[in-house]
């Protein structure tokens, strides 16, 4: 990745347009705002159908996810880099990395269909992520994220985004210290200034980066959010490229 401000959290898809959330409306929300990259993921509901808590996967469904990871191999030029990460869902479908994916989505809410935690295709996926060294983009339920960290991929590199906030809450990852551990990161997307202050003063600002959460918060502002708060230049630089930059480097294609 190249340019010095890169959003690490964006999601990005034609399929499902509301909102309208394609690479052409991601640009047009960076605008003037310098930043040069982005980290992709596709849109929830081209992955399952989040409204429905007993959806079981079926082919239909597999198509369209593969369809929505492989948009995102698409998009980018030399003026404008993206980095996807593969969306993996049930059917942990590791055989569709390429060899342009850096790392991986995981995500779900807790009213929505559940990972199939046992299936031992999870346990498979898991390894060929490690054998990857590919991060991780979890956004799950407390329980299931801790197990995840824990039980499931112990080691494997975990950005929990939104400084926890949609994982059961900053504060449960301070008290359990888990903020403290040297291959958990997270990103700024859509968290409130307080608890980026507060992670960066006891944690420092090796694994936080800036996001945007796109299509649900806006590139610019989100920026904003971070150049002005009152850091270092060296501190802001790292937040806004350079922690990112950092964990994708080591990420094995």
């Amino acid at each position: 990745m190249k340019s010095s401000i890169i959003d690490a959290h964006a999601h990005c898809g034609r399929l499902y347009g509301l909102p309208a959330q394609d690479f052409e409306d991601y640009i047009e929300g960076v605008g003037e705002s310098g930043i040069g990259g982005v980290v992709m993921f596709p849109p929830v509901m081209e992955i399952y159908d989040r409204h429905a808590p007993d959806f079981e996967d079926n082919p239909e469904w597999q198509r369209r996810r593969r369809e929505a990871n492989a948009y995102l191999l698409t998009l980018g030029n030399e003026d404008f880099e993206v980095t996807p990460y593969l969306f993996i869902w049930n059917d942990f479908a590791v055989e569709q990395l390429s060899p342009h994916h850096r790392g991986i989505k995981w995500h779900r809410h807790a009213d929505e269909p559940r990972y199939h935690y046992d299936d031992p295709r999870c346990r498979a996926a898991i390894d060929e992520i490690r054998r990857r060294n590919m991060p991780v983009c979890l956004e799950e339920e407390f329980h299931n994220t801790l197990r995840f960290i824990d039980d499931l991929a112990p080691g494997v590199r975990v950005i929990i985004p939104h400084c926890g906030f949609l994982n059961g809450g900053y504060e449960s990852f301070h008290r359990m210290k888990i903020w403290g551990r040297p291959h958990i990161y997270t990103d700024t997307s859509l968290a409130p200034r307080d608890a980026i202050l507060h992670y960066i003063t006891n944690y420092g600002h090796e694994r936080i980066m800036f996001g945007s959460d796109f299509p649900f918060g806006d590139p610019a502002a989100e920026l904003r959010k971070i150049l002005r708060l009152h850091l270092s230049d060296h501190v802001k630089e790292a937040i806004i490229g350079g922690s990112v930059r950092r964990l994708l480097a080591s990420s094995n294609q």
